[in-house]
């Protein structure tokens, strides 16, 4: 079996890595809560609310695909399995049963802000060893935070 290898040095691949990792986590926890909170809500603002829920969970698993490809790359494998998300997911738990529309807003708010405080963390941490990691990271942060200001615009 061959072993993938970047083009980084250990010390920036484990760096880069646990980056990637850790993105990687918090997408797929986002794509899964966003999810369970869109097939739950219910209220006045119904339809807006699980609308909107849909767009965050295409985001998510799109760049939860582009994450887990840029660690391949470099030669870290990827761990997108449930155990591993829910041991270092950012977001927690979500309500169980039905959530009303600004009950489910207030969720994706706090998700949100959770898991771009994270991503600009390792925005910071891949600065130096991998631009190309780090650019890629300030992307999705910034479609995170869109999201976040549509669902914080929903919440007032």
């Amino acid at each position: 079996m061959s072993v993938v290898k970047g083009s980084l040095s250990d010390a920036d691949l484990k760096v880069v890595g646990t980056a990637l990792q850790g993105a990687l986590v918090d997408l797929v926890d986002l794509a899964l809560v966003s999810k369970q909170v869109h097939w739950n809500v219910v209220g006045p603002r119904f339809r807006s609310v699980h609308l909107q829920l849909d767009e965050v969970v295409t985001t998510a698993r799109r760049h939860s695909d582009t994450v887990a490809e840029r660690a391949s790359a470099l030669g870290v494998n990827p761990d997108g399995r449930a155990a591993t998300v829910a041991g270092a997911g950012a977001i927690g738990t979500v309500p169980e049963g039905w959530i009303k529309d600004s009950e489910a807003v207030q969720v994706m708010v706090v998700a949100l802000g959770r898991i771009i405080e994270r991503m600009r963390d390792r925005i910071r941490a891949t600065d130096e060893p991998d631009p190309v990691t780090q650019d890629m990271l300030i992307t999705l942060t910034g479609e995170l935070e869109k999201h976040a200001w549509m669902f914080q615009a929903e919440d007032n």
